[in-house]
């Protein structure tokens, strides 16, 4: 009697397939989208549904690019090696009925075994939102930064963001704990748009430091609220003067819009302008900053 053996690692190689994803989720209950020794991770809780679905799946998820605690995501991208029947189509569908609902997996498909989230990006993109107002307000408070004390000289603001465009050192911009090997990167574009009392700050580039985003908004805030000048301002981020820049504006304002590739993976609607750019109009705005 003659007993066939199924060799799994054979059988992983021959049916393997990448499978790209893109999601959103909401931040502010996990601690960020690593897994992390202790705290809920969107990649942990990602990885066990993918497991409950495909037993002989990678799981070890790659995205496209790490987000912090609180920093939320519209247009993420990941992908995996599944080795099951389940169609590429059909994970967005399959992994939405085991995730929680601050993670919505927005399309799936099936790309080259060779094709990489994180390495075969061209861009990534950050908005930051902020709340110029004097009252708060309860249905935007997770999603922004409520600067009410000084109404926000945009212009100013403006105008330096649109001077950092281009391949620069920007170390003044990186928190501690990053291992890459050096702070080179290029913006790639900008823009700030006042809407109401409502700030949304754009910024796209080739890669972004540890924590670059929330420092540099920290910055243009203190420059927006002429608490410094745009000498200063200049100055710490030509000059590398990352221990002149101290306040990093909050995670929850942060929010992750999208990953560009050579060509088109997903369709618009599932991966662009899913993060909505609000507009309040102006109501009691906050008085005018002092001059410097």
């Amino acid at each position: 009697m003659s007993v066939d053996f199924i060799d799994i690692s054979k059988r992983e190689i021959i049916n393997q397939k990448r499978i790209a994803l893109c999601l959103q989720y909401k931040g502010t209950e996990f601690c960020g989208w690593q897994k992390q020794n202790s705290g809920r991770s969107v990649q942990g809780v990602i990885e066990e549904a993918i497991s409950l679905l495909d037993p002989l799946a990678s799981f070890h998820i790659v995205a496209a690019g790490r987000t912090d605690s609180g920093v939320h995501a519209a247009g993420q991208v990941v992908h995996f090696d599944s080795c099951g029947p389940i169609p590429a189509y059909q994970w967005a569908s399959a992994l939405n009925g085991r995730l929680p609902e601050t993670i919505r997996i927005h399309e799936s498909v099936l790309r080259p075994n060779d094709w990489h989230a994180c390495y075969s990006a061209k861009y990534r993109r950050y908005r930051y939102t902020i709340l110029n107002s004097k009252r708060p307000n309860l249905f935007l408070d997770p999603f922004s930064w409520h600067r009410y004390q000084f109404r926000l000289d945009v212009d100013l603001m403006r105008h330096a963001l649109n001077g950092l465009i281009g391949f620069h050192d920007f170390c003044a911009f990186e928190r501690s704990g990053s291992n890459r090997k050096n702070s080179f990167t290029t913006i790639q574009a900008v823009q700030l748009e006042r809407n109401g009392d409502v700030i949304s700050i754009d910024i796209q580039a080739s890669g972004f430091l540890y924590g670059m985003v929330r420092l540099l908004v920290g910055q243009l805030v203190a420059l927006g609220e002429h608490r410094i000048n745009l000498q200063i301002f200049e100055k710490r981020w030509k000059h590398r003067l990352r221990q002149e820049v101290k306040e990093a504006a909050p995670a929850k304002g942060l929010c992750f819009v999208r990953v560009g590739y050579e060509d088109s993976i997903f369709s618009n609607a599932s991966c662009y302008d899913s993060f909505p750019k609000y507009t309040f109009s102006k109501s009691n705005p906050p008085v005018d900053p002092p001059s410097i």
